[in-house]
């Protein structure tokens, strides 16, 4: 997603008035894409909804209780103006509200990204900082190198790694699909959540852990430590009131990024473990060539990203201001 770039002076209220303005654009942007993306999907929504021995004129009849013989501009400036008011539409599946739909599976999505990122934030400080006072030990190299091996690794595939370990006769300890029934809460099924959360987990802690590692590398050598340390502070004092907190503080605008990319990168976990949220959401409307569920769910995750790269901007322009 574009991004502004962030003023060298800090954070300044003009500057945040440019950055919303822009992000009103791509968010417009993104909204325009995806219409004609989800558009030009192959097939004839009326036609698979009646199935193939439809007549033309039913067919053609529901084409146009859909509004689907209206043209695109108009069709997409009903689709906007529904968005912007609350009202996405109706499923073309079932006819229920898309609002209806997808608000419990935000919710499953949005306790799974949660949970992840509760465990990420203090994981990723924990051992980018260990790694950090032990550099160039074995732990550090091991964990440079686990790190840049799950940086590399798509996330699916770190999925169906843990399911093989997990979920078979290897072991065969935990649940491989995650059948969370319609109206449960995530919570109630721990074991369920295990393998879906270790995943995201995995990936961001591996991630941000590294970047937590090169600022504490980066606050150890730097003059206020030197400073403190010719003082005669104890290097318990130097850890805890110098380094770390300005090693974590330079790592806040990365956990910005992290915590975006853990919320769109459910879509790709969920479909693994076929969890009941956006991501198992978006596959089943692309199969089904539902438009406004999936309409509605891609705009959800894109907004999601837009509000984590704002914060991570935010959070960038008040680290310089300080």
């Amino acid at each position: 997603m574009t991004r502004v770039s962030v003023p060298r002076g800090g954070l300044s209220f003009s500057w945040l008035v440019r950055r919303l303005l822009l992000g009103v654009f791509v968010l417009l942007l993104v909204s325009v894409l995806l219409f004609l993306v989800t558009q030009a999907l192959p097939g004839d929504v009326a036609r698979i909804i009646l199935g193939k021995d439809a007549t033309a004129e039913q067919v053609a009849d529901l084409r146009q209780q859909l509004g689907l013989d209206r043209s695109l501009v108009v069709q997409y400036w009903h689709w906007l103006t529904g968005v912007l008011t609350g009202e996405m539409g109706s499923s073309l599946q079932n006819g229920e509200p898309v609002v209806d739909i997808i608000g419990p599976r935000m919710l499953d999505s949005f306790a799974l990204g949660l949970i992840s990122l509760v465990l990420i934030l203090p994981i990723a400080v924990v051992v980018g900082v260990f790694s950090a006072h032990q550099r160039d030990s074995a732990w550090d190299k091991a964990f440079v190198a686990v790190s840049s091996l799950f940086t590399a690794l798509p996330a699916f595939v770190v999925g169906m790694l843990l399911i093989a370990l997990f979920a078979t006769s290897v072991l065969g300890v935990l649940p491989g699909v995650s059948n969370i029934p319609p109206g449960d809460m995530p919570w109630w099924h721990p074991a369920e959540l295990v393998l879906p959360v270790t995943t995201l987990t995995l990936m961001g802690v591996m991630y941000l852990g590294r970047l937590v590692r090169a600022s504490f590398i980066d606050a150890m050598n730097s003059e206020y430590v030197q400073m403190a340390t010719l003082k005669g502070l104890s290097g318990r004092r130097i850890l805890f009131r110098h380094a770390l907190p300005n090693a974590v503080a330079a790592s806040l605008p990365a956990a910005s990024l992290v915590a975006a990319v853990t919320i769109t990168g459910v879509v790709v976990v969920e479909y693994v473990y076929s969890y009941p949220g956006l991501g198992t959401a978006v596959v089943s409307a692309v199969n089904s060539h539902d438009l406004p569920v999936l309409q509605a769910c891609i705009l959800v995750l894109a907004t999601a990203y837009y509000v984590f790269n704002l914060l991570a901007d935010i959070l960038s322009a008040m680290g310089r201001s300080r």
